[in-house]
């Protein structure tokens, strides 16, 4: 048998490839949502330490005062604020509202900014 000889491009360097602003909203919710489900372990941790005992519950009020915890916090945060305005936006499209290939580039220019807005102030209030 013959190698049959593709005409197709092949890219395989990543770092190349130029993806629209969709796909970037897409990928960054699909993150989100992976952080938010690791997530759960650290908060309910936190929860389950606070409402053990009284000393545990200072101890996780000692914890929420570092730099490094805050961060983590904000952090599950950011990821449940923009999941939470890119889930939003596929309720809108599922009710047939931004389905088109314009639709939905401004949509997902909306979720950015509105995302960055929130994650801004959740940062504000944490810190």
């Amino acid at each position: 048998m013959k190698a049959v000889k593709s005409q197709r491009p092949v890219n395989l360097d990543l770092r190349t490839i130029k993806l629209p602003v969709t796909a970037y909203t897409s990928i960054l919710h699909r993150i989100s949502g992976v952080i938010l489900f690791l997530g759960i372990v650290v908060l309910l941790s936190w929860l389950d330490k606070s409402l053990s005992s009284e000393e545990g519950f200072e101890q996780v009020k000692g914890y929420l005062a570092s730099p490094l915890v805050k961060l983590v916090a904000w952090g599950l945060v950011s990821a449940l604020l923009y999941h939470l305005v890119a889930g939003v936006r596929h309720l809108i499209m599922d009710m047939g509202i931004g389905e088109t290939l314009e639709g939905g580039t401004k949509g997902s220019k909306i979720v950015i900014g509105v995302s960055v807005a929130l994650i801004l102030l959740s940062g504000v209030w944490i810190w």
